[in-house]
């Protein structure tokens, strides 16, 4: 695993689901039961492995790609409204994020997320964490080039006025670690939410991709130098 930087970093730049939304499982088992009820069978665990990290656009690609035809015209809006319901059902954030973002005190930081700028804010909302970003929350939702390329990190630090390099990214799928890399940040793998169910194994994955450091938690995540 590459070293960490040496010192304290300029910003910090979260990812949003699995990251400070604990939604990655409602988000796949709901993928999976539009697909399967569009007559393209799919399982939670499929979803996860093939969709996991990447905004709509590249995921509709995958699932043209995989099914050999186009997605009904109303299937994003049906999907939107059977996620939202399991949502409801009992949504939160990742343990220990509010305290993090509380110990930050006025460090600046940012969301860099492949999910839609409206989800996010109303989840920030739901969770009382709005306040902790304002107006720093950058979606690659209707972007062409999405994770893994560098593209939303990079207009994440722009956003903030900080240098990429000066930035720690903390980032839970290896699509996403490797945009924060490629766009020559520190980037910490995380391993907290609840859709990682082999904490140990994802850490290697996120270690094959090159991440600095893992973290199984938020109270390991120093930010000292």
């Amino acid at each position: 695993m590459k070293n960490m930087r040496s010192t304290p970093p300029a910003a910090i730049i979260f990812d949003f689901d699995g990251v400070i939304a604990d939604s990655e499982v409602r988000a796949n088992l709901s993928l999976a039961e539009s697909l399967t009820a569009a007559g393209m069978p799919a399982t939670y665990d499929e979803c996860l492995r093939d969709y996991y990290g990447h905004n709509w656009q590249e995921t509709e690609r995958r699932i043209v790609a995989r099914y050999g035809r186009a997605l009904p015209d109303d299937f994003r809006e049906t999907h939107r409204a059977r996620a939202r319901a399991r949502y409801m059902e009992g949504f939160d954030a990742v343990p220990g994020v509010a305290a993090f973002l509380d110990m930050l005190g006025s460090l600046p930081r940012a969301i860099a997320s492949s999910s839609r700028a409206e989800y996010i804010g109303w989840a920030l909302g739901l969770f009382g964490l709005g306040h902790h970003f304002g107006e720093h929350v950058y979606s690659a939702d209707g972007w062409d080039r999405g994770k893994p390329f560098p593209d939303i990190y990079l207009a994440a630090a722009k956003g903030l006025g900080v240098d990429p390099v000066d930035c720690l990214a903390i980032e839970d799928s290896p699509t996403g670690a490797q945009a924060a890399i490629a766009a020559g940040m520190t980037v910490v793998g995380f391993c907290g939410a609840g859709h990682i169910v082999d904490r140990i194994a994802h850490g290697e994955m996120l270690r094959e991709v090159g991440v600095h450091r893992l973290a199984f938690a938020f109270e390991e995540i120093s930010i000292a130098a």
